[in-house]
């Protein structure tokens, strides 16, 4: 095990397009919720004990939502619980105008070294179109209060495609992330999920989204800024200076084990896939009563982990080592997927490369379609 994610389900509110497990903070049993996270992470590396961890993420939520004796609590926590040393990444998602100085050195002070900002947008109207609260000028100081404090390894995410957005509100809000000069971004493209406001929109005919030509404009020019500023696509919606790519992103996409920890995480352990309750109450309520807050588990094929070790390695630059495949899973893989293979380099979507096989440039854009070729029937 390489890797856990923590996942604290709080926001002071709620964005439009954001579909993950979460719940308005006021009025919510935020104490009970930590003490009882705490707890599982006893009872999971109890039971299923590891050397060492490379990678801690928490995400939500927006976890700086907690308060400063919250957010301690549990920051001291993951130190003395979990077997990390401090010698990996240890990243923090925040959002711009909502994390204070003082919650700035205290996640330095126990040892984050990696900061993911939800910026998406430097436009004050797109923002509030989508339902964030901060505004242009509070990335600006936010960004620089924790460089004050010492980080350096910090990534934004951006979004595209938004409600109303044109490729000139795009380019200057990749102009203005750009002139930042951070080592990492992470930009997508806005996926109409069920279940949330815009979803709801969409079904009323209320929301005017940019056409596909549109969108695929926006993302051809994302991927040419990004390498004219020296930054390296190295997964789909990835770019980093070399050194600062996302170590804990790469174990998904790597598909390594990690255990995943919170209200609606997800795990993957030993060969199983496991996602726990999403709920606040059940998921206290079983951690009080001694259990784990488990609500499905599958244990994977080796026909359903080759196709994940397609689906996921193929979002990276880099693709799928022809070898690795081979040690991993004992097959070839132009063998088990040899209709796909030559379906997706015909059409110009895969090329093989330094004994990989991986997306072309074209294929960046129709990935979700190179990787339903790779469903073995």
């Amino acid at each position: 095990m390489k890797a856990a994610y923590i996942h604290v389900p709080f926001c002071e509110h709620i964005c439009y397009y954001c579909d993950f497990n979460k719940f308005l903070l006021k009025g919510q049993p935020v104490d009970e919720y930590i003490e009882m996270l705490l707890e599982e992470m006893r009872i999971k590396t109890a039971e299923a004990p590891c050397e060492k961890l490379s990678t801690v993420f928490v995400g939500g939520g927006t976890p700086t939502a907690l308060n400063e004796r919250q957010l301690e609590k549990l920051l001291a926590a993951i130190r003395t619980i979990l077997p990390y040393d401090g010698d990996g990444e240890f990243t923090f998602e925040a959002n711009p105008g909502e994390t204070s100085e003082e919650k700035l050195r205290l996640l330095h002070d126990y040892g984050v070294n990696r900061l993911s900002f939800g910026v998406q947008s430097f436009n004050d109207r797109l923002l509030e179109k989508i339902g964030r609260t901060h505004r242009r000028e509070d990335v600006y100081r936010t960004i620089s209060h924790a460089r004050k404090i010492g980080f350096s390894n910090i990534s934004m995410d951006l979004m595209f495609a938004l409600p109303g957005q044109t490729l000139e509100d795009f380019r200057e809000t990749l102009d203005e992330a750009l002139s930042m000069g951070l080592p990492h971004y992470s930009s997508y493209s806005l996926i109409i999920e069920p279940k949330t406001i815009f979803y709801n929109l969409l079904r009323k005919g209320k929301l005017r989204l940019p056409s596909q030509d549109a969108e695929a404009d926006m993302y051809s020019m994302l991927m040419d800024e990004m390498e004219k500023h020296g930054l390296k696509q190295y997964e789909i919606s990835n770019f980093a200076t070399p050194g600062y790519e996302s170590r804990h992103n790469l174990v998904y996409w790597n598909n390594e084990e990690y255990f995943g920890f919170g209200a609606g995480a997800h795990g993957y352990e030993k060969g199983v896939r496991l996602s726990n309750y999403g709920a606040l109450k059940k998921y206290i309520g079983m951690l009080r009563d001694g259990c784990l807050p488990v609500m499905e588990t599958h244990t994977e094929t080796k026909k359903e982990k080759m196709e994940e070790e397609m689906f996921l390695g193929l979002r990276k630059n880099e693709g799928v080592r022809f070898r690795h495949f081979r040690e991993k899973f004992g097959v070839d893989m132009k063998e088990v997927f040899a209709g796909a293979i030559k379906e997706m380099t015909e059409r110009g979507l895969l090329e093989e490369k330094g004994g990989s096989l991986r997306l072309t440039r074209e294929g960046r854009f129709l990935g979700n379609e190179v990787f339903e070729a790779f469903l073995l029937s």
